[in-house]
C-alpha cells in the first residue's frame, strides 16, 4: 500500500527535487574530497569517502530516473552537483590538509623578517641570488597549511614589498614547524623582541 504523501505532487514537485538536491550536494562533496585526499596522499580513507560518494549517487540518479517527466528533478541534481564542488572545497580549505613550500625573495630588512620567523619556530633555509635589481636573499621554507596564515602576516608586518610564491607539496621528511596556528598576540611580542629598524 502506497503512501499518500509519496505519491503527492507536492512530494514530487517540491519535496523530491530537493532531496536529490541534498543528495548530489553530498556526493559531490565526496568526490570533492576523495580527490584532495589523493592528491596529499591520505589514501586509507579514499576507499571509504569513495564508497559512500557512489552509494548517494546511485540513490539520487535512481530518482531521476524514475521521475523523467518532472524536470525539477534535473534542476535539483544539477544544481546540487554545482553546490557540492563549493561546499567541498570550502570544507577542504577549512582542514587545511598537507604542506607547502614557501619561498620568499628579497633585498631589503631580510634579517628582521628571518629572526621573526625564526621565533615562530619555523624552520628556513637561506641562499644568497642574484636579481634584476641586485643581490638578493631566497628563503626556502615548509609550513603546514593551517599555519601559512601566520607566516604570510610576519612577511607583511616585517617586509611587505618582499617576493613571495607559495606551492603545495605532497612528501616532507623531518622539519620545524609553528607549535601552535594561532596568530593572536603572536605580532605584538614579535615587534617586542625584534623592533623594525625604520622605526628607530
Amino acid at each position: 500500500m502506497s503512501d499518500p504523501f509519496f505519491d503527492s505532487e507536492f512530494f514530487k514537485w517540491v519535496v523530491l527535487p530537493i532531496i536529490i538536491f541534498i543528495a548530489r550536494m553530498g556526493d559531490v562533496s565526496l568526490g570533492t574530497l576523495r580527490n584532495v585526499f589523493i592528491s596529499k596522499g591520505f589514501r586509507n580513507i579514499v576507499p571509504i569517502i569513495g564508497f559512500f560518494e557512489v552509494l548517494i549517487w546511485l540513490i539520487s540518479i535512481r530518482q531521476v530516473m524514475r521521475h523523467l517527466d518532472n524536470p525539477l528533478c534535473y534542476i535539483g541534481f544539477a544544481g546540487g552537483f554545482a553546490a557540492g564542488t563549493y561546499v567541498g572545497l570550502f570544507i577542504e580549505r577549512k582542514l587545511a590538509l598537507g604542506m607547502q613550500v614557501l619561498r620568499i625573495i628579497t633585498h631589503q630588512n631580510w634579517q628582521v623578517l628571518v629572526n621573526a620567523l625564526q621565533a615562530q619556530n619555523v624552520g628556513i633555509t637561506i641562499m644568497d641570488g642574484h636579481g634584476a635589481k641586485g643581490p638578493v636573499k631566497i628563503i626556502f621554507t615548509i609550513i603546514k597549511r593551517k599555519d601559512i596564515d601566520l607566516v604570510r602576516d610576519i612577511i607583511r608586518e616585517f617586509n611587505p614589498n618582499a617576493f613571495y610564491s607559495i606551492e603545495d607539496i605532497r612528501v616532507a621528511n623531518q622539519g620545524v614547524f609553528p607549535k601552535k596556528s594561532a596568530v593572536n598576540n603572536t605580532m605584538d611580542y614579535i615587534r617586542s623582541v625584534f623592533p623594525d629598524p625604520k622605526e628607530k
